[in-house]
């Protein structure tokens, strides 16, 4: 009698990632379960761009019929709109600009997604992200992907050491060429499906018309002023702004180009500098997720933003998962509610991560 194969549920979005990720493990010959999350309900599935609903719920089934495992679609619109869209919502509230992918992970794929693979009776939950998970000395490690310019590690920073004990990664050693090559060798109907570009719950780009619908308040008008308090204009409300921004501030005729430097939303207030005054090398950090050893200070590199590569830094765990961070060279526009990623100097690996608090800007000599 053969023993039975070791399950592992696939998380599937109906895009090519994650459906290449179901495909390597089915070959493998592993007990593949795929699940889809509905995120919308049947009206918002219509608008372009928005994901885990309509047309990606199909194309899931469609590629789950196509490997000949079973699939199955779970109804977390609600849970999804308390944990991720009222987070959002309230981020921008505060002043912030916030990761809603990062929340997504962390409250929902990474949370109730988890609990149902271990109820299916899975040994794993793997998932399409370009990430790599490496059995270290002392348990599993998160790595940057091979393609650094796929790797989707910042926004996997929250994954806690028991969660990625769970998780698997299959496309991590591969690049985008060669996920889809394998999708048309198999004939999935997603080889060629585009990749999504925007949040996909705001897939028209247009941020600011959620946060006005659950928030109301956070729309209200105020003063834009430079750092000495000076008024210089007028704005429709603070969720319409994110610190480095220049266009669409309306104060044409000030003389050198100014940006957002800091937003305060408590006295609707957006305050504008010179580029100058973007810089910032002491980044102070909360809800910090620690992956690395015992350290309390260590040298590593960081990155403040996706798309940025990580610079060296001087990294010094706090009390109550706060943290702070001393960049080698200062970096612009560093804004409080996006995310700082730690990793290991002169390696992939990632030793966790926290939520930007305040920025202190570099202090000019005089």
């Amino acid at each position: 009698m053969n023993a039975p194969r070791p399950r592992i549920v696939a998380a599937m979005s109906g895009g090519v990632d994650s459906s290449v990720t179901a495909a390597l493990l089915a070959r493998a010959g592993y007990d593949v379960v795929g699940v889809t999350l509905q995120l919308y309900s049947a009206s918002a599935a219509k608008r372009k761009g928005a994901c885990c609903a309509g047309q990606d719920i199909y194309d899931a089934r469609r590629v789950a019929e196509t490997l000949g495992i079973p699939h199955y679609v779970l109804d977390y619109e609600e849970r999804f709109k308390q944990r991720v869209i009222e987070d959002f919502a309230q981020t921008y509230a505060r002043g912030e600009t916030p990761i809603p992918c990062v929340r997504c992970n962390e409250r929902v794929k990474f949370a109730d997604l988890m609990d149902t693979a271990r109820e299916l009776g899975a040994e794993a939950l793997a998932t399409g992200h370009y990430v790599r998970r490496i059995d270290g000395p002392n348990g599993a490690e998160l790595h940057r992907a091979v393609d650094h310019t796929r790797d989707q590690s910042y926004f996997l920073f929250a994954t806690t050491q028991t969660q990625l004990d769970y998780l698997r990664f299959p496309i991590g050693e591969m690049d985008k060429r060669e996920v889809r090559a394998i999708a048309a060798e198999l004939g999935l109907i997603v080889a060629d499906k585009p990749d999504s570009q925007d949040i996909c719950f705001v897939p028209d780009g247009k941020y600011a018309n959620i946060v006005q619908k659950m928030k109301p308040d956070a729309a209200a008008p105020g003063d834009i002023v430079d750092s000495a308090g000076n008024v210089l204009g007028r704005h429709d409300g603070v969720i319409h702004f994110t610190v480095g921004q220049r266009k669409g501030l309306g104060l044409s005729g000030n003389g050198e180009p100014l940006f957002v430097l800091k937003l305060d939303a408590a006295k609707a207030q957006v305050i504008v500098g010179p580029r100058d005054q973007l810089s910032s090398r002491t980044i102070m950090l909360r809800d910090v997720n620690w992956l690395g050893g015992s350290e309390t200070a260590i040298d590593c590199a960081v990155k403040v933003r996706s798309m940025r590569p990580p610079v060296a830094a001087r990294l010094t765990r706090g009390q109550d998962r706060t943290a702070s961070v001393e960049l080698l060279n200062p970096e612009d526009a560093v804004a409080p509610g996006q995310a700082c990623v730690f990793y290991e100097r002169d390696s992939t690996r990632v030793l966790g991560g926290g939520w930007i608090a305040k920025a202190e800007p570099v202090q000019k000599a005089a």
